[in-house]
């Protein structure tokens, strides 16, 4: 029984066929179909049984699976404590962020890190949130921070909401905007930003269940444009409610509320592999995330 034969049969099980488990592993389906052969014939049973709905856990196999997420756990601890007791050998902790949060949570949650770990260097890598996740399946990162991210192979904890909400300019938007209805809304001029991105695709989605085709007035590259040309007058934006809390203390921006559809709701999450435990780098790191979240103002 062998390390990488575990891995595989918890991947077969996962995602339940051998091709799906080849691409999330990266490996040759013929190679998970040798691993997971030897892995039964030095057990001396059948793992997986052939359903319509694909392949299924065997009896056997749902009795080893448990174990064998004890034991990566295990082994992983074992390599995490043998790599920490080498000086010198921590390296910088990477981390991948959302364009959003890199630009409006990362930097206070840094500065407060620094204070308080200065001699711990970090590297941050930004993309849409399907990239974060691409870097964190690929232990290309440590931790990724992304948007309401949900996968087999990660753990995913949540630590607040972050909606999109819909934002005016207080003086140059229509009279009595603080409330309108989603058709309303539809006609006044939008600006939209960054297409294909989950803001991009959420916001389109809201009409499009509604059956309405929004009035988009400008198509921009980020959600700082967007909201520069709300505040100057130039139209109204779904922007992210981490983004533009500073402008509505200013009163330079003011929300929406749109009376008759569901508020826009997403949530700001902390995504690792799920069998490989955190260096004490990051558990710190994440410590003064909470931290950063807890005594953020509106909390």
């Amino acid at each position: 029984m062998e390390i990488d034969q575990l891995e595989t049969f918890l991947a077969v099980a996962t995602f339940g066929g051998f091709h799906r488990a080849a691409e999330a592993l990266r490996v040759s389906q013929p190679a998970v179909s040798a691993r997971i052969k030897a892995l039964e014939q030095s057990l001396s049973v059948t793992l997986f049984a052939r359903s319509r709905s694909g392949l299924t856990l065997s009896d056997a196999g749902r009795t080893l699976r448990p174990y064998a997420e004890q034991l990566l756990r295990t082994a992983s601890l074992a390599r995490q404590a043998v790599h920490e007791s080498q000086p010198g050998k921590g390296g910088p902790l990477e981390i991948a962020a959302a364009l959003s949060i890199s630009v409006y949570f990362l930097p206070d949650v840094l500065k407060r890190f620094h204070r308080v770990h200065p001699k711990i260097t970090i590297t941050i890598r930004s993309g849409h949130s399907k990239e974060v996740l691409d870097m964190v399946l690929g232990e290309e990162v440590e931790i990724g921070l992304a948007r309401s991210l949900q996968h087999p192979e990660v753990e995913t904890i949540s630590l607040r909401d972050d909606p999109l909400v819909l934002m005016a300019n207080p003086v140059h938007g229509p009279k009595h905007a603080k409330r309108a209805r989603l058709e309303q809304v539809a006609s006044w001029p939008l600006i939209f930003y960054e297409r294909g991105s989950s803001d991009w695709t959420l916001t389109h989605s809201l009409f499009r269940r509604a059956g309405m085709v929004p009035n988009v007035a400008l198509e921009v590259d980020s959600i700082e444009t967007a909201k520069r040309m709300v505040e100057r007058g130039l139209g109204f934006s779904f922007l992210p409610q981490m983004a533009v809390g500073q402008e509505i203390r200013r009163h330079k921006l003011t929300a929406v509320k749109i009376i008759d559809a569901e508020p826009l709701g997403r949530s700001l999450d902390v995504i690792h592999p799920r069998h490989r435990p955190l260096r004490s780098e990051a558990q710190a790191f994440l410590r003064i995330v909470r931290e950063t979240i807890n005594q953020a103002p509106g909390k």
